[in-house]
Protein backbone atom coordinates (compact mmCIF):
# COMPACT_ATOMS: atom_id res chain seq x y z
CA UNK A 1 0.00 0.00 0.00
CA UNK A 2 1.32 3.42 -0.95
CA UNK A 3 1.04 6.04 1.79
CA UNK A 4 1.92 9.71 2.09
CA UNK A 5 2.85 11.90 5.06
CA UNK A 6 1.99 15.61 4.80
CA UNK A 7 4.24 17.73 7.01
CA UNK A 8 2.43 21.06 7.08
CA UNK A 9 2.19 24.09 9.37
CA UNK A 10 -1.30 25.06 10.45
CA UNK A 11 -2.48 28.36 11.90
CA UNK A 12 -5.54 29.82 13.56
CA UNK A 13 -7.85 30.00 10.52
CA UNK A 14 -9.92 26.83 10.02
CA UNK A 15 -10.69 27.61 6.37
CA UNK A 16 -7.03 28.13 5.52
CA UNK A 17 -6.11 24.91 7.31
CA UNK A 18 -8.72 23.05 5.26
CA UNK A 19 -7.31 24.60 2.09
CA UNK A 20 -3.85 23.36 3.10
CA UNK A 21 -5.22 19.89 3.81
CA UNK A 22 -6.94 19.76 0.43
CA UNK A 23 -3.81 20.90 -1.40
CA UNK A 24 -1.65 18.19 0.15
CA UNK A 25 -4.33 15.51 -0.15
CA UNK A 26 -4.58 16.17 -3.87
CA UNK A 27 -0.80 16.03 -4.21
CA UNK A 28 -0.77 12.75 -2.29
CA UNK A 29 -3.41 11.29 -4.58
CA UNK A 30 -1.48 12.43 -7.65
CA UNK A 31 1.53 10.60 -6.22
CA UNK A 32 -0.43 7.36 -6.02
CA UNK A 33 -1.14 7.26 -2.28
CA UNK A 34 -4.14 5.34 -0.98
CA UNK A 35 -3.77 6.89 2.48
CA UNK A 36 -2.42 10.29 3.53
CA UNK A 37 -1.52 11.21 7.09
CA UNK A 38 -1.70 14.78 8.40
CA UNK A 39 -0.43 16.09 11.75
CA UNK A 40 -2.14 16.64 15.06
CA UNK A 41 -3.91 20.02 15.38
CA UNK A 42 -4.65 20.13 11.66
CA UNK A 43 -7.91 21.88 12.46
CA UNK A 44 -6.21 24.70 14.39
CA UNK A 45 -2.66 25.13 15.66
CA UNK A 46 -1.88 24.98 19.35
CA UNK A 47 -1.39 28.37 20.97
CA UNK A 48 -4.88 29.40 19.85
CA UNK A 49 -8.26 28.88 21.54
CA UNK A 50 -9.71 25.40 20.98
CA UNK A 51 -12.99 25.43 22.90
CA UNK A 52 -14.69 27.75 20.42
CA UNK A 53 -13.92 25.60 17.37
CA UNK A 54 -14.43 22.05 18.68
CA UNK A 55 -17.15 20.24 16.75
CA UNK A 56 -18.54 16.70 16.50
CA UNK A 57 -17.36 14.19 13.93
CA UNK A 58 -20.37 15.00 11.74
CA UNK A 59 -19.76 18.77 11.95
CA UNK A 60 -18.77 20.99 9.02
CA UNK A 61 -14.98 20.67 9.32
CA UNK A 62 -14.96 16.88 9.50
CA UNK A 63 -17.67 16.68 6.83
CA UNK A 64 -15.51 18.71 4.45
CA UNK A 65 -12.59 16.33 5.02
CA UNK A 66 -14.91 13.34 4.56
CA UNK A 67 -16.25 14.69 1.27
CA UNK A 68 -12.72 15.33 0.01
CA UNK A 69 -11.63 11.79 0.92
CA UNK A 70 -14.61 10.38 -0.97
CA UNK A 71 -13.90 12.58 -4.00
CA UNK A 72 -10.24 11.57 -4.14
CA UNK A 73 -10.88 7.92 -3.21
CA UNK A 74 -8.21 8.15 -0.52
CA UNK A 75 -8.13 7.62 3.24
CA UNK A 76 -7.29 10.80 5.20
CA UNK A 77 -5.99 10.85 8.78
CA UNK A 78 -6.03 14.32 10.34
CA UNK A 79 -6.02 15.90 13.79
CA UNK A 80 -9.04 17.90 14.92
CA UNK A 81 -10.80 18.88 18.15
CA UNK A 82 -14.15 17.46 19.25
CA UNK A 83 -16.30 18.43 22.27
CA UNK A 84 -15.25 16.87 25.57
CA UNK A 85 -16.93 16.50 28.94
CA UNK A 86 -16.37 19.27 31.52
CA UNK A 87 -13.73 18.72 34.18
CA UNK A 88 -14.67 17.86 37.77
CA UNK A 89 -14.38 21.58 38.48
CA UNK A 90 -16.86 22.30 35.71
CA UNK A 91 -14.36 23.73 33.24
CA UNK A 92 -15.14 23.10 29.56
CA UNK A 93 -12.82 20.78 27.65
CA UNK A 94 -12.27 19.38 24.18
CA UNK A 95 -10.90 16.06 22.95
CA UNK A 96 -7.76 15.90 20.85
CA UNK A 97 -9.09 13.65 18.10
CA UNK A 98 -7.68 11.93 15.04
CA UNK A 99 -10.28 11.67 12.29
CA UNK A 100 -9.88 8.75 9.89
CA UNK A 101 -12.14 8.85 6.85
CA UNK A 102 -12.30 7.53 3.30
CA UNK A 103 -14.25 5.14 1.09
CA UNK A 104 -15.40 2.32 3.36
CA UNK A 105 -13.30 3.62 6.25
CA UNK A 106 -14.49 5.65 9.25
CA UNK A 107 -12.77 5.79 12.64
CA UNK A 108 -11.58 8.23 15.27
CA UNK A 109 -9.09 8.16 18.13
CA UNK A 110 -9.01 10.45 21.17
CA UNK A 111 -5.52 11.09 22.50
CA UNK A 112 -4.94 9.06 25.66
CA UNK A 113 -1.70 10.52 27.05
CA UNK A 114 -2.07 14.28 27.48
CA UNK A 115 0.97 16.54 27.18
CA UNK A 116 1.46 17.77 30.74
CA UNK A 117 5.19 18.31 30.37
CA UNK A 118 7.84 20.90 29.51
CA UNK A 119 5.71 23.72 30.93
CA UNK A 120 2.55 22.89 28.95
CA UNK A 121 -0.64 21.52 30.53
CA UNK A 122 -2.84 19.96 27.86
CA UNK A 123 -5.11 18.46 30.52
CA UNK A 124 -6.30 21.94 31.52
CA UNK A 125 -8.47 22.08 28.41
CA UNK A 126 -8.45 18.54 26.97
CA UNK A 127 -10.25 15.41 28.14
CA UNK A 128 -8.17 12.25 27.70
CA UNK A 129 -9.33 9.33 25.61
CA UNK A 130 -9.42 5.85 27.09
CA UNK A 131 -9.19 3.21 24.37
CA UNK A 132 -6.72 2.16 21.65
CA UNK A 133 -8.12 2.31 18.12
CA UNK A 134 -7.22 0.38 14.98
CA UNK A 135 -8.75 0.43 11.52
CA UNK A 136 -8.41 -1.48 8.25
CA UNK A 137 -7.71 0.07 4.86
CA UNK A 138 -6.44 -1.53 1.69
CA UNK A 139 -6.10 -4.89 3.43
CA UNK A 140 -3.77 -3.38 6.07
CA UNK A 141 -4.49 -2.84 9.78
CA UNK A 142 -3.36 0.49 11.21
CA UNK A 143 -3.06 1.63 14.84
CA UNK A 144 -3.45 5.24 15.94
CA UNK A 145 -1.51 7.45 18.35
CA UNK A 146 -1.04 11.17 18.89
CA UNK A 147 2.14 13.06 19.76
CA UNK A 148 2.93 12.51 23.49
CA UNK A 149 1.52 8.97 23.13
CA UNK A 150 4.79 8.05 21.40
CA UNK A 151 6.54 8.08 24.79
CA UNK A 152 4.33 5.21 26.03
CA UNK A 153 5.23 1.87 24.39
CA UNK A 154 2.23 -0.01 25.81
CA UNK A 155 -0.20 1.78 23.48
CA UNK A 156 1.79 0.71 20.43
CA UNK A 157 1.97 -2.86 21.72
CA UNK A 158 -1.80 -2.82 22.30
CA UNK A 159 -2.33 -1.71 18.71
CA UNK A 160 -0.06 -4.49 17.45
CA UNK A 161 -1.91 -7.06 19.56
CA UNK A 162 -5.10 -5.86 17.87
CA UNK A 163 -3.57 -6.67 14.51
CA UNK A 164 -1.84 -3.45 13.53
CA UNK A 165 1.12 -3.82 11.19
CA UNK A 166 1.42 -0.02 10.86
CA UNK A 167 1.29 2.53 13.69
CA UNK A 168 0.38 6.10 12.76
CA UNK A 169 1.56 8.91 15.05
CA UNK A 170 0.25 12.38 14.23
CA UNK A 171 1.99 15.12 16.21
CA UNK A 172 2.61 18.76 16.85
CA UNK A 173 5.85 18.22 18.72
CA UNK A 174 7.13 20.83 21.14
CA UNK A 175 10.46 22.46 20.40
CA UNK A 176 13.42 22.70 22.77
CA UNK A 177 16.91 21.33 23.36
CA UNK A 178 17.09 17.72 22.19
CA UNK A 179 13.36 17.50 21.43
CA UNK A 180 13.69 16.82 17.70
CA UNK A 181 16.21 14.08 18.44
CA UNK A 182 13.83 12.52 20.97
CA UNK A 183 11.01 12.50 18.41
CA UNK A 184 13.21 10.73 15.87
CA UNK A 185 14.50 8.24 18.45
CA UNK A 186 11.04 7.43 19.78
CA UNK A 187 9.61 6.78 16.31
CA UNK A 188 12.34 4.26 15.64
CA UNK A 189 12.03 2.70 19.09
CA UNK A 190 8.28 2.17 18.78
CA UNK A 191 8.79 0.47 15.41
CA UNK A 192 11.30 -1.98 16.91
CA UNK A 193 9.21 -2.46 20.08
CA UNK A 194 6.28 -3.73 18.03
CA UNK A 195 7.82 -4.81 14.71
CA UNK A 196 5.43 -2.47 12.90
CA UNK A 197 5.93 0.25 10.36
CA UNK A 198 5.67 3.64 12.06
CA UNK A 199 4.33 6.65 10.18
CA UNK A 200 5.43 9.61 12.30
CA UNK A 201 3.83 12.74 10.86
CA UNK A 202 4.43 16.04 12.61
CA UNK A 203 3.77 19.71 12.06
CA UNK A 204 6.67 21.47 10.38
CA UNK A 205 8.72 24.02 12.30
CA UNK A 206 6.99 27.44 12.09
CA UNK A 207 10.38 29.13 12.44
CA UNK A 208 11.29 27.93 8.94
CA UNK A 209 8.49 30.17 7.65
CA UNK A 210 9.35 33.13 9.85
CA UNK A 211 6.53 32.44 12.32
CA UNK A 212 7.36 33.24 15.95
CA UNK A 213 6.58 30.69 18.67
CA UNK A 214 3.64 31.37 21.00
CA UNK A 215 4.72 30.71 24.57
CA UNK A 216 5.09 27.05 25.47
CA UNK A 217 2.53 25.75 22.95
CA UNK A 218 3.86 22.73 21.00
CA UNK A 219 3.74 23.97 17.41
CA UNK A 220 5.99 21.49 15.63
CA UNK A 221 9.60 20.71 14.82
CA UNK A 222 9.19 18.65 11.62
CA UNK A 223 11.23 15.49 11.02
CA UNK A 224 8.33 13.35 9.87
CA UNK A 225 9.44 9.85 8.92
CA UNK A 226 8.45 6.41 7.71
CA UNK A 227 10.20 3.77 9.81
CA UNK A 228 10.51 0.05 9.02
CA UNK A 229 9.71 -2.75 11.52
CA UNK A 230 13.46 -3.04 12.16
CA UNK A 231 13.78 0.69 12.96
CA UNK A 232 15.27 1.75 9.63
CA UNK A 233 14.24 5.21 8.44
CA UNK A 234 12.88 4.63 4.95
CA UNK A 235 11.79 8.18 4.15
CA UNK A 236 12.13 11.40 6.12
CA UNK A 237 11.83 15.17 6.06
CA UNK A 238 13.70 17.83 7.96
CA UNK A 239 12.01 20.84 9.55
CA UNK A 240 10.35 22.54 6.57
CA UNK A 241 6.94 21.62 5.13
CA UNK A 242 6.89 18.76 2.63
CA UNK A 243 5.32 15.54 1.43
CA UNK A 244 6.86 12.07 1.45
CA UNK A 245 5.68 8.73 0.08
CA UNK A 246 6.37 5.12 0.97
CA UNK A 247 5.19 1.71 -0.21
CA UNK A 248 4.32 -0.55 2.72
CA UNK A 249 4.31 -4.33 2.38
CA UNK A 250 2.77 -6.29 5.29
CA UNK A 251 5.07 -9.17 4.34
CA UNK A 252 7.95 -7.08 5.72
CA UNK A 253 6.24 -7.10 9.11
CA UNK A 254 5.70 -10.86 8.94
CA UNK A 255 9.38 -11.35 8.16
CA UNK A 256 10.42 -9.04 11.01
CA UNK A 257 8.21 -10.91 13.48
CA UNK A 258 9.70 -14.23 12.46
CA UNK A 259 13.25 -12.94 12.95
CA UNK A 260 12.50 -10.76 15.99
CA UNK A 261 9.46 -12.19 17.85
CA UNK A 262 9.33 -9.53 20.56
CA UNK A 263 5.52 -9.59 20.66
CA UNK A 264 5.47 -13.36 21.15
CA UNK A 265 8.30 -13.25 23.70
CA UNK A 266 7.05 -10.34 25.81
CA UNK A 267 6.04 -10.85 29.44
CA UNK A 268 3.75 -8.74 31.63
CA UNK A 269 4.94 -7.85 35.13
Amino acid sequence: MRVALAQVITGRDLTENLRLLEEYARRAKEGGAGLVVFPEAMMRAFGNSLLDIAEPLDGPWASHVRALAEELDVVIVAGMFTPGAPSEAGNPRVRNTLLVTGPGVEASYDKIHLFDAFGFAESDTVEAGTDPVTFDAGGVTFGLATCYDIRFPALFTANAQRGAVVNIVSASWGSGPGKAEQWQLLARARAVDTTTFVLACGQGDPATQGIEAKGTAPTGVGYSAVVSPFGQVLEALESEPGLIFADLDPADVEEARQKLPVLANRRDF
